[in-house]
């Protein structure tokens, strides 16, 4: 069949394996969707050959699962944030909310169209990995509490940034918090407080679109099992956050990136050369 043929139809097997790795992709600065779609592509799968409108629906429940259990996950600081919000905080969460907002709804279909594929994923992934690298020698010179209007706006356009995909929404505003001069520890808490509305909100606009289209018919298990295993590899990931926290520097994420674009790029290399001609001689 060819590719995008909507006879195609997704495993329950590869549901569940991509619902098992979006948790702790989303968790690490690694990035969720370049993992989401580079992983089929290197095991062969038949995933990438799916219909693009399956594909958003599928990626639309794995985010929900995730979503889902990061709020669970996170409900002490859910609730710390809601009760302690004041004029100012909810400025911080606007600032830092409009720009992947605007981004998100106009620029969305053409990102996906243009930016999805493997070779563009991995530079993401490198040009993700060396700011990183470059983000985690500034100073750590500042606490959360000291977050203001310039840092939220700043969150907010790496957030915007993120929409590309392999490039990740964890790993560049840990990178843009680190270049504003916070904490390791404290810009991770930037992060999780930037991403976690936007994840929302995110997972809600494409969940109207998803109820409006309605399920494919024939993927309600499918889509049922990426979902739940979305939501428990999130669940039990959560001492990852931990691991992050811990005063420890995002070079090893940027080396896995780096590492992971230069395996892609082989692979490219590879199927390129198997395609061109034999040169007679």
């Amino acid at each position: 069949m060819a590719a995008g043929d909507p006879a195609r139809r997704l495993s329950v097997g590869q549901a569940l394996a991509l619902g098992a790795l979006h948790g702790p992709a989303e968790l690490l600065p690694i990035s969720s969707s370049g993992h989401v779609a580079l992983v089929p592509w290197l095991l062969s799968w038949d995933y990438h050959e799916l219909d693009d409108e399956l594909r958003k629906s599928f990626e639309v429940v794995l985010h929900a699962g995730t979503a889902a259990a990061l709020l669970i996950t996170l409900r002490g600081e859910v609730g710390e944030a809601v009760t302690g919000l004041d004029a100012r905080r909810l400025s911080l969460i606007a600032l830092s909310f409009a720009p992947p907002a605007v981004a998100g709804y106009t620029l969305e279909r053409q990102i996906e169209a243009r930016l999805g594929t493997p070779p563009t994923i991995a530079a993401g992934l490198l040009a993700g990995a060396m700011l990183m690298a470059w983000a985690d020698r500034s100073p750590q010179s500042r606490r959360h509490e000291e977050a203001g209007a310039r840092d939220a706006l700043w969150l907010g356009l790496a957030q915007a940034l993120a929409l590309i995909p392999g490039v990740s929404r964890n790993g560049v505003t840990l990178a843009a918090a680190r270049l504003r001069r916070f904490t390791r520890e404290d810009a991770n808490r930037l992060s999780r407080h930037a991403a976690l509305p936007v994840i929302v909100g995110a997972t809600v606009l494409k969940g109207v679109r998803l109820s409006q289209r309605g399920v494919p018919a024939g993927m309600a298990i499918p889509f049922a099992a990426g979902a739940a295993a979305s939501f428990a590899s999130t669940l039990g990931s959560t001492w990852l956050i931990h691991q992050v926290e811990r005063d420890r520097s995002l070079l090893p994420y940027a080396l896995y990136r780096a590492g992971l674009a230069a395996v892609v790029t082989r692979r490219l290399w590879q199927s390129r050369r198997l395609r061109s001609p034999t040169v007679a001689r």
